[in-house]
């Protein structure tokens, strides 16, 4: 939505790369100590407290958008709201996103923790699509300020049943240790841990490098030609794709060789947007995206099983927040690189170059972690 508005605002991708890097400052600023806290708190009360205060931030963009209010600045002003407004969110997010994951392990028991992290994906892209898509259809039907209106309403939504849970006990056994303690505790583990380690590493540089969505609203408006609906489908198309294979690999869960097929699907992904880069016809450039968004969907499962089987629940928080670093590197900063090779390089070729970056790292981690390719859970 952001992105949308503001290529409407500046027609030039680059300020989407800019909004990435907006939100990539604080959450990588924040990430490890955000960890701390989780670990040490109530997990189910921060996370209420940080989507109570995702929605002020919506609040932000709600007043941005609203027409007595935006006609009366310049683009470049308003352009400048929206940075500040994400820069808060990027606060929240170093918060929320970690806690969401370390809270499953007290909600589910340990035995079917797998289908549950499967389960979390695969509602989370439901969302994700359902967002994406409908977003579309109520900037045509109903227009951006509004649209935010209704996204206001999901996360307040969302807030409430967030608010149905209990209170859950504190996890960490010490408490007290000191904050840059309990910071190296979890970071020593991380890489300590050779095989999640290369699963997280293999993960950021490639949709760092490999990702398109950043350049959607200008491949929609500038080469495939088509409005805000088909917009808002192109931008839910990996995500749709992500759903269906997550659907399928939680009713036939993948039993072995799970390290190698996700070098082999990232290595997918990345001819994926070599296609979808050349390709100028609609329905084509959607397949491909959804078939994209299949590969990744299986790498989401492998990554996130791996983190929620192989983590002490002592350091959930701070291993989550770790790995937030990596998937907020590989998607903030990733737009931010695509925004920036495509002012530097020309649209095309920026996503040519991102999904050329994307085998290498494949061929690189194949190489340097032996150990992945071999792993099974």
């Amino acid at each position: 939505m952001v992105a949308y508005q503001l290529f409407q605002l500046t027609k030039t991708s680059f300020s989407i790369g800019i909004v990435g890097l907006s939100e990539f400052i604080p959450v990588i600023s924040l990430a490890l100590y955000a960890g701390h806290i989780i670990d040490k708190s109530d997990k189910r009360s921060l996370l209420l407290k940080g989507i109570l205060t995702y929605c002020l931030c919506i609040v932000g963009l709600v007043v941005l958008t609203a027409p007595s209010f935006s006609h009366s600045l310049l683009a470049r002003q308003l352009a400048l709201g929206f940075y500040i407004v994400i820069f808060f969110t990027g606060v929240v997010r170093a918060f929320v996103q970690p806690t969401s994951n370390a809270i499953i392990a007290q909600l589910i028991p340990k035995e079917i923790l797998h289908l549950a992290s499967n389960i979390s994906s695969t509602s989370w892209l439901s969302a994700s699509i359902l967002g994406h898509a409908s977003a579309g259809f109520f900037i045509a039907w109903f227009g951006v300020h509004y649209t935010f209106c209704i996204i206001l309403f999901y996360c307040l939504l969302g807030a409430f049943f967030i608010s149905r849970i209990s209170r859950k006990p504190i996890m960490q056994k010490n408490s007290d240790m000191k904050t840059w303690d309990s910071v190296k505790e979890g970071l020593r583990f991380v890489f300590n841990h050779k095989i999640l380690l290369s699963a997280m590493s293999l993960d950021l540089f490639a949709v760092l490098f490999g990702g398109a969505i950043a350049l959607i609203p200008e491949y929609a408006d500038r080469i495939l030609k088509v409005g805000p609906i088909g917009f808002g489908w192109l931008n839910a198309s990996i995500d749709i794709g992500s759903l269906i294979i997550i659907v399928l690999i939680t009713l036939n869960p993948i039993r072995k060789k799970q390290g190698l097929i996700q070098l082999l699907v990232i290595a997918g992904f990345g001819i994926c947007m070599i296609a979808f880069a050349v390709s100028t016809v609609y329905w084509i450039s959607f397949l491909i995206l959804l078939i994209a968004g299949m590969l990744d969907g299986i790498n989401v499962v492998i990554r996130a099983n791996i983190l929620q089987l192989t983590t002490p629940d002592t350091m959930r928080g701070r291993v989550s927040s770790v790995n937030s670093i990596f998937v907020n590197s590989s998607n903030e900063l990733g737009q931010f690189e695509s925004g920036f090779t495509a002012k530097l390089m020309g649209t095309v070729p920026a996503v040519v170059f991102g999904g050329a970056m994307t085998l290498v790292v494949v061929l690189v981690t194949w190489v340097k972690a032996p150990g992945l390719k071999k792993f099974e859970y």
